[in-house]
């Protein structure tokens, strides 16, 4: 260890257990300065969406407290991030900066740079994989190029599996002799003025020790049914791991060796259900890094000629669908859960993304940059990639004939209909035989809208849209 400062920058790796860059400092230099800057500018397009930011928040406090009980604290800075630690070097005497790899081509770039100056200045600049299993580069096939299905991808990480590694939590954390100013979590204003997330403090507890114990209770028993229950959003089946590891709250690592602490690849159809999910995640995220324009631009260059609806035209449906007022139960119920929760479950997602690109034939950048502000897991690769597999333009992508039918999706994973009692009140005493189905002529359910659409008729007007670009 040497007798030096190092700067430890946190981003999305708002952890002190298995964090590779706070490991390396600490390792290799006396001091350490742990800073986080806020500069979404530097993000591009994709900023932090409003509930993610109230999420990062709560997650920065609850970093700043760990901080605390280890002789430390969390420097706080916003602007330019290469002046930003400009500023902080100058007061610390810091020689090095060490921080963990992101993905969004915006950052893959700025990163790039920042790298290259802060090494011609003669400090160590070294990033570090925090937030992967497999890097995207080391994931491919025999001729280096990416994957684009999902299943080869899957076995290849099963093939190369072994045992990952953890970084140790520090217990003590020697400061610079003189700390720089910092300014306060409430100055960055990532709160909401109108506080429409106070739902979300009922469902979620950012920050590290929350993550721990909601990976450890869902491992303690629910993963055991997690292969049938993850699909139905009546039931507490899913881990809510999302947003905790979208913030690096937890690591990928930490899941697979909680899954099976041999090791090994995880036993049991549930835990190595969860594990898929895991590396589902890293294919998005490989997807991204080889294709930056995804975000943007369909990976299909097909789809750059559907014959999606104008603007214009779709303003009024695009509104009814972001408020859950479709007048389709299973599609209402899940962008209602999205609002007052920042949270959806994933088979839902699935419904609602298609009821708005087949069925009201909506671009699904509309309904990615929704997701992008109202999710608190959302994050750019499986963000992108999930949109893209719905509308049927991405990687391994859904058939363009696959429409989800949401009453046939809610009758079967919904089959009482308590997910929709309880998201779509005015449906409360409606028959569970029925509670799925838009309302009948002449049917009233107190302010429960009439439906936007003709299912049936949509659908062949979406299949008809598909044929003709084919």
């Amino acid at each position: 260890m040497s007798h030096s400062t190092a700067i430890v920058w946190f981003r999305r790796d708002l952890r002190l257990a298995d964090n590779p860059a706070l490991d390396r400092a600490r390792r290799e230099h006396e001091r350490v300065v742990p800073v986080f800057i806020w500069d979404p500018d530097a993000e591009g397009d994709w900023a932090p969406g409003a509930a993610g930011r109230w999420w990062l928040h709560h997650s920065l406090a609850a970093l700043a407290e760990r901080l605390d009980q280890r002789g430390s604290r969390l420097i706080i800075a916003a602007g330019d991030t290469a002046e930003a630690l400009e500023r902080i070097r100058k007061v610390t005497g810091a020689d090095a900066v060490y921080w963990n790899r992101l993905y969004e081509p915006a950052l893959i770039e700025r990163d790039r740079k920042l790298k290259a100056s802060l090494r011609e200045q003669g400090l160590v600049a070294e990033s570090c994989n925090g937030a992967l299993l497999f890097e995207p580069w080391q994931l491919v096939k025999d001729d280096k190029s990416p994957y684009l299905v999902f299943t080869p991808f899957w076995k290849q990480m099963q093939k190369r599996w072994q045992a990952p590694s953890v970084c140790p939590e520090p217990r003590q954390l020697d400061g610079p002799a003189r700390w720089p100013a910092s300014l306060a979590l409430e100055e960055l204003k990532l709160l909401p003025e109108i506080d429409w997330a106070d739902g979300f403090g009922e469902r979620w507890s950012p920050g590290e020790l929350a993550a721990r114990r909601r990976l450890e209770h869902f491992v303690d028993d629910p993963v055991t049914d997690y292969d049938a229950a993850r699909d139905r959003p009546d039931r507490a089946g899913t881990s809510r791991l999302s947003p905790h590891l979208h913030f690096g709250e937890v690591s990928p690592r930490q899941v697979a060796l909680a899954l099976d602490e041999a090791g090994e690849l995880p036993r049991g159809k549930g835990k190595l259900s969860l594990l898929r999910e895991i590396a589902w995640r890293e294919f998005s995220w490989s997807l991204l890094f080889h294709h930056p324009h995804l975000p943007d631009k369909a990976l299909k260059t097909p789809f750059q000629d559907f014959p999606w609806r104008d603007r214009a035209d779709y303003q009024d449906d695009l509104k009814a669908w972001q408020r859950g007022q479709t007048g389709i139960p299973m599609v209402d119920a899940g962008m209602r859960e999205l609002w007052t929760t920042g949270w959806m479950h994933n088979r839902v997602r699935m419904v609602v993304a298609s009821f708005l690109t087949k069925n009201l034939l909506i671009p699904w950048q509309e309904g990615a940059k929704w997701f992008w502000d109202t999710l608190v897991d959302a994050d750019l690769g499986n963000n992108t990639q999930g949109w893209q597999w719905t509308a049927g333009c991405g990687a391994d992508a859904a058939p363009y004939f696959r429409v989800f039918n949401p009453v046939l999706q809610g009758e079967k994973f919904d089959p009482q209909g308590d997910y929709v009692r309880r998201w779509c009140p005015e449906l409360a005493k409606r028959p569970a035989k029925r509670i799925h189905h838009p309302l009948a002529d002449g049917e009233r359910c107190g302010d429960y809208p009439r439906p936007i659409v003709d299912l049936k008729g949509s659908r062949e007007r979406a299949l008809a849209a598909y044929q003709s670009m084919r």
